[in-house]
């Protein structure tokens, strides 16, 4: 549907809404070299905000010593991220009614406040874990935006051949933010019980102010992007890029009923939830996943960066292809299901190489937990452009809203369950492995359509 991109004439609009449906005077599309402007401010913000939220895990051992913390306060905060999806529809209400900027400025705003609550220095370290995990939370109340405005956004500012890269490039930079903190925290807070330049061991006071010094850091970075947000950031260019952008959508009450009502949405929003949740949970304790195989803090902070990024960077380019070669979202998905699947098995039986006998090294645990990240988050761009087709005109912002919810619903439950059987984590992979094969089935069944693709290039008046 489409062997290459879309020509200046497709990117006319080819069917205008009534002055019924606008109140407005019938527009040209118009694509603004601004956009790029507007989607590296949005990406920023959404690389803070997987930064925070998987700050912890990747020092668990770290954490454990400065601040006191169990394995269980380490899954509580990284729970915090999950957490904050529960007032969701507010959110997405506020997109729908105000535009991206009043709500992109409130999650902004949030971040703000809780980086500056946990980064309070106080001397009662009692206190101080508490002022942790209300900041850790406000950052959590912000991805409803971050995580699932991203097609909005897309659909808002480009046209119709940039629309699935834009999408992979705002949805994805939150999942690198994730990466980052695999890096930036084990390398910048010591394990316990390392020495320093191989002779003094670093104390606790020591490692809390390497953790205070990241926060700081962190702190900075999102202050400067909340300015910038405030200072400029429009909802919407002064003409729409396409014909899908200028069109009538549903209300936010129809839009909400016809989600729940629609059981093709229903079908695919599980496929994406179950799988991109359980390895969000899966990955903010990949150093506890990892601890039984012997595995260090440092190491296992590389391997959940170089899965991530991995991904990030497989998912734009699966994007940049999904553009070119349109209508091709459901066989893109069933190959990286079916890779995630295999790669899932593979790092799962490795890890029980006492029962399975298969070889367990550094470079099969690398390569099978970096192929299981790849291929599952390079999917979520994909998955989102496919939500949007199948249920427009539903508002994208609703749609990934809810999906969105579900992932960090998923993401929840696993961590919640995390809390109470946290000394053996077997289960954990079983879990990783059962979502992939799940959702590839599902995919397989799924009957895909083009609605919007549709309105873009084919409709002609």
């Amino acid at each position: 549907m489409g062997a290459g991109p879309s020509t200046e004439a497709e990117r006319e609009p080819l069917l205008v809404p009534s002055h019924a449906e606008t109140n407005s005077q019938p527009v040209n599309s118009r694509v603004y070299g601004r956009r790029w402007l507007v989607l590296t401010l949005f990406s920023l913000l959404g690389l803070m905000q997987g930064m925070v939220w998987n700050f912890w895990g990747p020092i668990q051992n770290s954490a454990v010593h400065a601040y006191g913390f169990s394995k269980s306060d380490i899954a509580v905060l990284v729970l915090w991220g999950p957490v904050g999806f529960v007032p969701w529809l507010l959110f997405m209400w506020l997109m729908d009614k105000k535009g991206l900027r009043a709500s992109l400025l409130l999650s902004a705003f949030l971040m703000l406040l809780g980086a500056a609550l946990r980064s309070i220095p106080l001397p009662d370290q009692h206190l101080k874990r508490w002022f942790i995990h209300g900041g850790q939370l406000l950052n959590g109340l912000a991805g409803p935006t971050v995580m699932s405005a991203g097609p909005y956004l897309s659909t808002t500012w480009f046209a119709p051949d940039q629309r699935a890269t834009a999408t992979a490039v705002a949805s994805l930079f939150s999942y690198l933010g994730g990466a980052a903190s695999f890096v930036v925290g084990p390398l910048v807070v010591p394990a316990p019980n390392e020495t320093q330049a191989g002779t003094v061991t670093m104390s606790d006071s020591s490692i809390r102010d390497r953790i205070q010094l990241v926060m700081y850091a962190e702190l900075t970075a999102i202050a400067v992007l909340f300015a910038a947000v405030l200072l400029y950031f429009p909802s919407r260019p002064p003409i729409p890029p396409s014909v899908a952008a200028a069109s009538q959508r549903l209300s936010y009450r129809s839009s909400i009923c016809r989600l729940l009502s629609n059981l093709r949405f229903l079908m695919i929003a599980l496929a994406y939830a179950v799988p991109t949740g359980v390895i969000a949970g899966w990955s903010g304790v990949l150093d506890m996943v990892l601890t039984p195989a012997k595995v260090s803090q440092v190491d296992a902070g590389w391997i959940g960066f170089w899965s991530t990024v991995g991904g990030c960077v497989f998912g734009v380019a699966m994007a940049r292809f999904a553009d070119s070669i349109r209508g091709m979202l459901k066989l893109i998905l069933v190959l990286m299901l079916a890779g995630a699947s295999l790669s899932s098995t593979w790092f799962t039986l490795t890890c029980l190489s006492r029962v399975t006998h298969l070889p367990s090294t550094a470079a099969i645990l690398y390569t099978s937990c970096i192929l299981v990240g790849i291929f599952i988050n390079s999917s979520v761009p994909i998955f989102f452009e496919l939500f949007i087709e199948t249920v427009y005109p539903v508002p994208e912002g609703i749609t990934c809203g809810v999906v969105t919810f579900l992932g960090n619903l998923v993401t929840g439950l696993l961590l919640f369950f995390l809390t109470f059987y946290c000394t053996e984590l077997s289960w954990l992979n079983w879990c990783l492995t059962g979502s992939c094969l799940f959702s590839l089935v599902l995919i397989l069944f799924f009957r895909e359509s083009y609605d919007r693709l549709y309105l873009d290039v084919f409709v002609s008046v």
